[in-house]
């Protein structure tokens, strides 16, 4: 009796846990999904967010190309939905179940095609054009296109925020990834061991610039997400840090 009483106190800590994690990122809403790059998503690396290589910056396949409507001009790469097949509008292709996706790139709109047949990712619509694995996992590969509701939800991230240093003296750019919590990215500061904090400038995607001379000197970052959660990293990068590598600071 005693270990019963024990396995229903800890299942409700996890479920009030679980519940207090996912409050405040919405309720469901409605959109369409299609899928594309391939049964191995080697066509989704890449992409209008800057994160190059899916598989290496952690993202794996389950990902998605946001319309417009969602895509924020950028501003919402990183973010994860929870995204299910509409089976009430749609019981024939549909599979049973949610999975989560990180936006990672740019579905563009096609003004020559009517919205509601190949336009899909025109404006007003909200759209998911997911990963073909992702797809493949609420939905049947016939398909092509079906009904599904979304979410946003909390970003669920191993290790912390990278920062990968690109760009050369004077024009230092910086991609953020592996971003938990909210995800995506609203504004970065930038602090060399010699200077104060500066405010960079996104560029395009999740890469954010600062045309400040900072070589030679530790880097810290302070990051605030869309939720206006702020995470500083002190000294993620050592005075010696080099352009093309990597460093990982502290995680939401």
């Amino acid at each position: 009796m005693e270990a019963l009483k024990l396995f229903l106190a800890i299942a409700l800590f996890i479920n009030l846990h679980l519940h207090v994690a996912t409050a405040g990122f919405g309720d469901w809403n409605s959109a369409h999904a299609t899928f594309y790059g391939g049964g191995d998503a080697s066509g989704t690396m890449g992409g209008a967010c800057g994160y190059g290589n899916l598989y290496s910056q952690g993202y794996g396949t389950n990902t998605a190309a946001l319309s417009t409507a969602l895509f924020n001009n950028g501003l919402t790469c990183g973010a994860c939905y929870e995204v299910k097949c509409d089976s009430a509008n749609d019981p024939r292709w549909c599979h049973p179940g949610s999975i989560i996706i990180t936006a990672t790139n740019f579905c563009p709109p096609n003004p020559s095609l009517p919205n509601d047949n190949g336009g899909w990712c025109n404006p007003p619509r909200p759209h998911f054009d997911m990963a073909e694995p992702a797809f493949l996992q609420i939905a049947e590969y016939r398909a092509g296109i079906v009904p599904v509701a979304h979410r946003r939800v909390p970003c669920q991230k191993k290790g912390g925020i990278r920062f990968t240093i690109n760009g050369h003296s004077y024009f230092n750019l910086v991609l953020i990834t592996n971003t938990g919590g909210a995800g995506d990215i609203q504004a970065v500061s930038i602090k060399g061991s010699k200077t104060g904090w500066q405010t960079m400038s996104r560029n395009w995607g999740q890469n954010w610039q600062s045309n400040s001379y900072l070589n030679g000197q530790s880097l810290s970052f302070q990051v605030t997400a869309s939720d206006g959660k702020t995470i500083t990293s002190n000294d993620v990068a050592p005075s010696d840090w080099q352009f093309g590598r990597t460093y990982e600071g502290a995680q939401f």
